[in-house]
């Protein structure tokens, strides 16, 4: 089986403590969202699919629409009052840690998040309540955040 020392570094899960340090470049998107929930067989409203960012999902349980706050109508579930920081990319597929270098600093500070990825980088959705924490802590862990297209 070899020395245990190869055995260990196998079986070693990657902690908060020895995870990577990556550096990444994040812009604050200045649109408020909203995440809403359709039924799984619903069609893609015309509402969805308007504004500057938007994401639409179908599995066979839902129809999850991201799309700003003020686009969705009353009466459709929906959480409302989400802010969206754009990570720079492109990114490719191969690359690692790049979500965990964000998603841990935020975990730690007790910020959840919701996750919108495209073909080239991914959207961190946080609570527009939690927007200013999130900055703070992402800083913290040597992010940069580039606020000029935000309010």
């Amino acid at each position: 089986m070899g020395p245990p020392e190869y055995r260990r570094d196998v079986r070693q899960p990657i902690s908060f403590m020895t995870r990577i340090a990556r550096q990444l470049q994040l812009s604050v998107l200045q649109e408020r969202l909203a995440v809403s929930r359709l039924a799984p067989d619903a069609p893609v409203p015309l509402w969805a699919t308007q504004g500057v960012f938007f994401s639409v999902t179908r599995t066979s349980e839902e129809l999850s629409i991201v799309t700003q706050e003020s686009l969705t109508p009353a009466g459709v579930q929906s959480q409302p009052g989400w802010r969206a920081l754009k990570l720079h990319g492109p990114f490719a597929f191969s690359e690692i840690g790049v979500v965990s270098a964000l998603a841990v600093p935020l975990a730690e500070a007790k910020i959840g998040v919701f996750i919108v990825s495209t073909f080239d980088t991914d959207y961190l959705l946080v609570p527009s309540c939690d927007l200013e924490a999130a900055i703070r802590a992402l800083q913290g862990a040597g992010h940069t955040i580039d606020r000029s297209t935000s309010e």
